[in-house]
């Protein structure tokens, strides 16, 4: 009579149980069973594994949309070699609403623990060839003053540096390259007669989503304040000066100097118009995406694990442990989550292969890892409902569940 009830035990043993014959190490019989069910239902793994790198890819692709819209839109404050930011008091850290002048440097330098100071001057601008009137060669632009030297000055990666005394000369975003610019062009500024000669390409140049143009800071003047009376009176108007010093106090250095306000350099760039909002719906649409990976995940699983709730209680009536099972059924998740989310990151990076140069898109290899990690968390801690119900499994009801 036991052998009867016993028997349907024994018919399950090599598909279940396997692994329990083996007492060497627990961690090789948990991987194990996790393989060997992972071998044993192909296809209902690898339709849970492509949903797993749906999720991943447009994961990836988001967080590269948002980091090159990021970029577009502060690359040239984000690069630049400064920690804080001087500017006008009460522009709330904009560029478009500071003016202040550019003897503050000087007295900026002589504070306790400003290491440099350097001024910057910003307006939008559309700039064409010269002689040119089609409206499809005018390119919306960036105009950026600085002076030639300093160390708001980036690498020029062709072409020379800006000189002092040679103010038409400007050096430009190589993205330009796309719309026909080429070293030696000469560019007319629409709405005034001003005209600049390319002499330098730099790299991830812009401001405010457009590509930069950068010249010499008493140049951006004459163009940025042609109309009478718009300096407001201000002696060598400028928009802001970048400080260099980590231990620099913006409120010293508020007291020291009156009329300006210092911020960090991360809330100058949240001060950019637009910046703080997209970045923002990109990640709410990145979380929203994390807590449906994490939904889709757990629905799955527990789903399985009802599916697999006698093969678990006779597991368990012949000896396993709820944590055997759980750390099995984690692992199985685990082993899953890391090659899905590999294949995303690779069909990631063949996306932005074949993406046209003028897509804002930057993938970052820190970003990626950092999604991946978070990723795989939540993939893990999603199994855990699977592992509570695991727990919960009466070994006795299972075995009467048996047909």
């Amino acid at each position: 009579m036991t052998l009867l009830l016993l028997s349907p035990i024994f018919n399950l043993l090599p598909k279940v149980t396997l692994v329990l014959l083996y007492k060497s190490n627990e961690e090789v019989k948990e991987m194990f069973l996790a393989l060997k069910e992972l071998k044993h239902a192909k296809l209902r793994f690898f339709m849970i594994g492509m949903i797993l790198v749906l999720i991943s890819w447009l994961v990836f692709i988001l967080s590269g949309l948002g980091n090159g819209l990021s970029s577009l839109s502060a690359s040239s404050f984000k690069k630049m070699d400064a920690e804080f930011v001087v500017f006008e008091e009460g522009s709330r850290h904009s560029m478009l609403r500071s003016v202040i002048s550019d003897d503050m440097t000087k007295d900026l330098k002589a504070l306790p623990n400003v290491e440099d100071a350097a001024p910057m001057g910003y307006r939008s601008a559309v700039v064409l060839k010269e002689n040119v009137t089609s409206d499809d060669e005018k390119i919306d632009v960036s105009l950026l003053g600085i002076h030639p030297g300093s160390f708001l000055e980036p690498e020029v990666i062709e072409g020379h540096s800006l000189e002092k005394g040679k103010n038409t000369e400007v050096i430009v975003n190589d993205s330009l390259k796309n719309q026909g610019i080429h070293i030696g062009d000469t560019l007319e500024i629409e709405g005034s007669t001003e005209v600049i000669t390319v002499v330098g390409f730099v790299k991830n140049e812009s401001f405010n989503h457009l590509p930069a143009i950068l010249m010499t800071m008493d140049h951006w003047r004459t163009i940025h304040f042609a109309a009478p009376g718009s300096d407001m009176g201000i002696n060598n108007p400028v928009n802001a000066i970048m400080l260099q010093g980590k231990q620099i106090n913006p409120d010293e250095v508020n007291q020291a100097i009156e009329g300006i306000e210092t911020t960090t350099k991360k809330e100058a760039i949240n001060g950019i118009p637009g910046y703080t909002a997209e970045n923002g719906t990109i990640m709410m649409m990145l979380a929203f995406l994390m807590a449906i990976s994490a939904v889709v995940i757990t629905v799955f699983f527990y789903v399985l694990t009802l599916q697999k709730s006698n093969q678990f209680g006779i597991m368990k009536a012949i000896g396993a442990s709820n944590a055997f099972l759980g750390r099995a059924v984690v692992s199985q998740v685990f082993l899953l989550a890391v090659v899905s989310i590999g294949f995303g990151i690779l069909l990631t990076y063949g996306t932005a292969a074949i993406l046209p140069d003028e897509m804002p898109f930057a993938l970052d290899l820190k970003l990626v890892f950092s999604y991946a990690i978070v990723l795989l968390i939540v993939s893990v801690l999603s199994s855990l409902f699977s592992v509570r119900k695991i727990t919960k499994i009466d070994p006795l009801q299972a075995i009467g569940r048996i047909e």
